[in-house]
């Protein structure tokens, strides 16, 4: 489950990075402030699913596996962490403004704050990226990398 939900968060993740923050600065702004406000309606339950089971996930394979195994996943879960609260504190303000643009005009600054808000998208991709490698790592280590609930010593 910890490797699934953070690869489905990475994929959506940079899925956005790659191609709809291009797409963001291709069309007009209006054009972006109207699609970005119903994307982050349609993206809010998905995304924080998303996060949650990869934070929840990776925090219990750490619980439950021991050594090399439990720093990745535990690693893996502060990383799902550092995404949902780049999101939070980060990318929900700004969404919340780009709504309130769509229903009346965007400020003199308002290519400042839409840059902030790619460079918060860029932080949080990357450190769900990472927490997706971290995962991938531990399962490519195979059961020994695992050690999940062994009481005695290990053959």
């Amino acid at each position: 489950m910890a490797l699934f939900s953070t690869g489905l968060l990475t994929g959506a993740f940079g899925y956005g990075a790659a191609n709809l923050v291009p797409t963001f600065r291709a069309v007009p702004l209006d054009t972006r402030l109207d699609f970005h406000t119903q994307l982050m309606a349609m993206n809010g339950i998905t995304m924080q699913t998303a996060m949650a089971l990869s934070f929840l996930s990776s925090l219990t394979l750490a619980v439950l596996t021991r050594g090399r195994a439990r720093l990745l996943a535990g690693s893996a879960a502060l990383l799902a962490l550092a995404s949902f609260l780049v999101t939070r504190f980060g990318n929900v303000p700004i969404n919340g403004r780009i709504k309130e643009w769509a229903a009346t005009s965007a400020p003199a600054d308002h290519a400042e704050i839409l840059h902030r808000w790619e460079l918060f998208n860029l932080a949080r991709t990357s450190t769900a990226l990472l927490a997706f490698v971290l995962l991938i790592g531990l399962v490519s280590s195979g059961p020994r990398g695992a050690d999940v609930g062994h009481a005695g010593p290990r053959p």
